[in-house]
């Protein structure tokens, strides 16, 4: 019988917390895997801390301040000693009434992930782009076809966490790099449609630094995951871009120009910076 750790971040959101661990609840009847919900309490202003307190049957970890989705996360993995993870938000938009079938499909897998891809799907549109690129960008780099790069409704191997827990952000990317650390290692992921409906309560979501910490996602994800399917390209593209250039001042000047031989040797630099890369990734990873 495996232990499984239900893991609910919760920041501001006393408008929804008791009915999403009222459902989480309800999921487990019948179940006969050990279970614990483990509610981490970041640092929330609003009546959040008061109401974990006033449930019964729960683990609270409490953040004296708001450190983040991800750091939560990284908090009840580092205490929990559970076979089994299952993630969940704790804004009553993930369906938890799914939790037993992730549960059953985890002893085939080494993650399952809710994708959100169901009949019913309220997804904020300004976050749509932005997904839909990040989500073709991690495809690119993983050759795998990912149905939802970033769903907060899944379960995974805790020791695959544990053994990556220096890689894993204090924010909301937590998820998108878990889901690259799967797929660029070989494990074996599935995914099952889920609904995902909209949240009760304010979002936390700031459009400007959202959008910074995606900048710095996308080049997180090169560096780390697979740095010459970038690197490599991009080096392809200036030094044959440099060799154009210098045939054009051969054959029109008849010389040979410096803006083509600085573009060829920006391209072998990027080159052997790729292939750096890609050894300290295949070095760290043994």
């Amino acid at each position: 019988m495996a232990k499984i750790s239900i893991v609910v971040p919760v920041f501001n959101e006393e408008e929804a917390i008791k009915g999403a661990i009222d459902d989480v609840k309800n999921s487990l009847k019948g179940l006969k895997d050990d279970f614990e919900i483990v509610a981490v309490n970041d640092g929330s202003t609003d009546g959040t801390g008061k109401i974990l307190h006033s449930i019964k049957g729960i683990k609270i970890i409490e953040n004296s301040e708001n450190k983040g989705y991800g750091f939560c996360l990284k908090r009840a993995i580092r205490e929990s000693n559970s076979d089994y993870i299952i993630i969940i938000d704790g804004d009553g938009t993930y369906p938890a009434d799914k939790i037993p079938e992730l549960a059953g499909k985890s002893r085939q897998n080494d993650m399952v992930v809710g994708a959100r891809t169901g009949k019913y799907v309220k997804m904020p549109f300004f976050r749509k782009p932005a997904k839909w690129l990040l989500k073709h960008f991690a495809q690119y780099l993983t050759k795998t076809k990912i149905p939802d790069l970033n769903s907060g409704l899944r379960i995974f191997r805790r020791e695959i966490a544990a053994r990556y827990i220096n890689l894993f952000p204090d924010g909301f990317s937590f998820t998108t790099t878990l889901t690259m650390i799967c797929l660029t290692n070989g494990l074996k992921v599935e995914y099952v449609p889920i609904n995902y409906y909209e949240r009760k309560g304010k979002s936390t979501i700031h459009p400007i630094r959202d959008f910074i910490g995606f900048s710095n996602l996308i080049f997180r994800l090169t560096i780390f995951f697979k740095p010459l399917n970038v690197f490599i390209p991009i080096s392809a593209v200036l030094f044959l871009g440099g060799v154009a250039k210098l045939t054009r001042d051969f054959i029109l000047l008849n010389q040979f120009g410096l803006g083509g031989a600085l573009l060829i040797l920006t391209a072998i630099q990027i080159a052997f910076l790729g292939i750096l890369a890609e050894l300290v990734i295949k070095r760290t990873s043994v």
